[in-house]
């Protein structure tokens, strides 16, 4: 089946993250069941007119913009591989445009809360599951790593020397993270706090649950919301969440553009671009509350 053969290129030769793998694979299926379904007919065998009666269909079922331009960018994938293996003559896709999803900023928590959170001793005690949920937060807020980066660290990526964090990104792409020298204490003291658990198996997993056993998404989403529910009330509190506040702090404080890129691990400044409409906004603000013509 051409879907599970570009799947495994995917993985096998493109290094996609399980994460990433899985989401491909979740919209093609739902396409290749729309075909079926409509037209009694494979993906391979689809038209422009067929992909452009699926948009409708889904914008029909209420699917946000964003989300039909996600399925559309997995589709143009699928028959690009299609194309270069010479399954088809030509794409589909070719002519389809994705609909226009407005602009939205990044959501982030003030850098003032996020510190209060952490250094006013008010939300952690001395137990391990909570000096780890505290470790938790400091180093996605002290790095602004991904949450598939933080899952895959281990002890051994701390460079206690050099004072930096070595993590593994999109497609398999290493970065060397700088962090402070407050944050590498921090994390020796955790680790020491880690090796004298009573756990069944020891492991090199940086992170891991009351048990012992590698954390997993679901668990450090739940670590992550119900620590900032204390100091923001906005709907959006999750992992990346606090790499977005990572990266406006960075801004806000005078950091470059090009090094604040290659801190978070983007392909493209483009993408590192949208954190300074936070810092315009900010400044705006900063402006009405203090000019005297404001």
């Amino acid at each position: 089946m051409s879907v599970e053969s570009y799947l495994n290129y995917l993985q096998h030769e493109k290094r996609y993250s399980p994460h990433t793998v899985l989401a491909y694979r979740t919209d093609l299926v739902q396409f290749n069941e729309y075909i079926e379904q409509t037209y009694e007919m494979q993906p391979e065998e689809a038209k422009y007119v067929h992909i452009r009666d699926y948009i409708v269909h889904l914008m029909e079922d209420k699917v946000g913009s964003n989300s039909i331009g996600r399925k559309l960018s997995s589709l143009r994938g699928f028959y690009k591989y299609l194309y270069r293996q010479k399954i088809i003559s030509t794409s589909p896709m070719s002519l389809i445009k994705a609909p226009k999803t407005p602009e939205r900023l990044p959501v982030f928590i003030e850098e003032q809360k996020l510190d209060h959170l952490l250094d006013s001793g008010e939300f952690f005690d001395a137990t391990f599951s909570s000096v780890r949920d505290k470790m938790v937060i400091e180093v996605l807020f002290g790095t602004g790593m991904r949450l598939a980066e933080l899952l895959g660290l281990k002890e051994t990526d701390i460079d206690f020397y050099q004072e930096s964090v070595k993590v593994l990104g999109k497609r398999k792409k290493e970065r060397i993270i700088p962090v402070t020298k407050q944050l590498i204490n921090q994390l020796k003291e955790y680790i020491e706090l880690k090796s004298l658990q009573k756990f069944n198996n020891k492991t090199d997993d940086l992170f891991v649950t009351n048990k012992g056993t590698a954390v997993y998404p679901v668990f450090i989403y739940k670590i992550v919301k119900s620590y900032l529910t204390y100091i923001s009330t906005q709907d959006k509190k999750s992992p990346h969440v606090l790499r977005h506040s990572y990266a406006t702090s960075l801004l806000n404080r005078g950091a470059d553009l090009n090094a604040i890129k290659e801190l978070l691990g983007h392909a493209s400044l483009a993408a590192t671009q949208v954190y300074t409409h936070n810092s315009i906004e900010r400044l705006k603000s900063i402006y009405k509350q203090a000019h005297p013509k404001a």
